[in-house]
């Protein structure tokens, strides 16, 4: 395991993006002494400042006293900006990141969907890390995130990558830097097209969903939809290992409602477009169809109109 030097002064983390994700990692780095920043919405950051940032685990329950800010020049001076915006806030976070980041300011896109670390690096000009995220959290109110479960991160590699893994291993976060990133979104993405839309078409949790006639074999056709597409954009992914880690999380997740289902719940926008319409636009791009995903992004829209999201 990569680890600092005694005389190496740990990296200045930012977090842009401050919800359940974003919130757990700042929490964690927090808790173990790794200076940090936590940027997020205005009752969130109030609470934060009041109360510190209530984490609680299956191991522990604590309040850490934490940075918080809403404005995003809050992250001048951080050596590392961890982004975890929705998918849909993208652009509008390079924007607002663009003029208070430093030369040498590493930037990673802890985000779902496949393309949010090309799309930060259009806007800001510069190359960011694209980082798989395994963590289940939830945000129970302001000030107060909790940790379902896993909390591993994948990076794609990059210069500073020894560095903040080694600040991140201190936190407690378990850390790798794989060539491997881009196999591993999409294969993350496929997961979430299956069961995130239908989680919250339905308002269901994953097993129950599975254990549905007719939904194990609908969910095959989102899988066989996608790895088609992964192919014309050049990523294999393995079809059968994919349905199987699809019902794996049918029976290990069987309680759980998708990100996409809470959004829908709450009345705000969800990622949709960025998960199956993503396979929908990449699909029509390569001229090909994907009838079940196309048909699961078009529901939840309608869902969306309906309750005002």
């Amino acid at each position: 395991m990569t680890t600092l030097a005694p005389t190496e002064p740990l990296p200045r983390f930012a977090v842009f993006g401050a919800g359940a994700v974003g919130s757990y990692y700042g929490a964690m780095l927090a808790r173990a002494g790794v200076p940090v920043v936590l940027i997020g919405r205005p009752a969130h950051v109030q609470a934060m400042r009041a109360h510190g940032l209530r984490l609680q685990t299956a191991d522990f329950d604590e309040r850490i006293a934490v940075h918080a800010d809403t404005d995003a020049a809050a992250v001048a001076g951080a050596d590392v900006v961890l982004v975890c915006v929705k998918s849909g806030d993208t652009e509008a976070a390079g924007a607002a990141l663009h003029p208070h980041l430093g030369p040498q300011t590493a930037v990673l896109s802890l985000q779902n969907g496949v393309d949010n670390a090309e799309r930060l690096a259009r806007v800001l000009g510069r190359p960011v890390v694209p980082v798989v995220v395994y963590v289940a959290a939830g945000l129970e109110g302001p000030g107060h995130v909790r940790h379902h479960g896993r909390g591993d991160l994948v990076l794609a590699p990059f210069p500073q990558a020894a560095r903040v893994q080694a600040a991140l291993a201190r936190a407690g976060v378990p850390t790798t830097v794989s060539d491997a990133v881009p196999q591993a979104l999409w294969t993350k993405l496929v997961v979430n097209c299956a069961f995130n839309a239908l989680s919250a078409i339905t308002a269901r949790p994953y097993g129950w969903l599975w254990a549905q006639a007719g939904v194990p074999e609908m969910l095959r056709q989102v899988v066989r939809e996608c790895v088609a597409v992964a192919a014309a954009d050049g990523i294999a992914l393995d079809a059968a290992a994919l349905v199987a880690d699809v019902e794996g999380i049918a029976h290990s997740m069987a309680t759980q409602m998708s990100s996409t289902a809470r959004d829908l719940l709450r009345g705000h926008p969800t990622e949709v477009d960025h998960l199956n319409g993503h396979v929908v636009a990449r699909a029509h791009a390569h001229g090909l169809q994907a009838p079940v995903n196309q048909a699961l992004q078009t529901l939840v829209h309608l869902l969306e109109q309906g309750r005002g999201a």
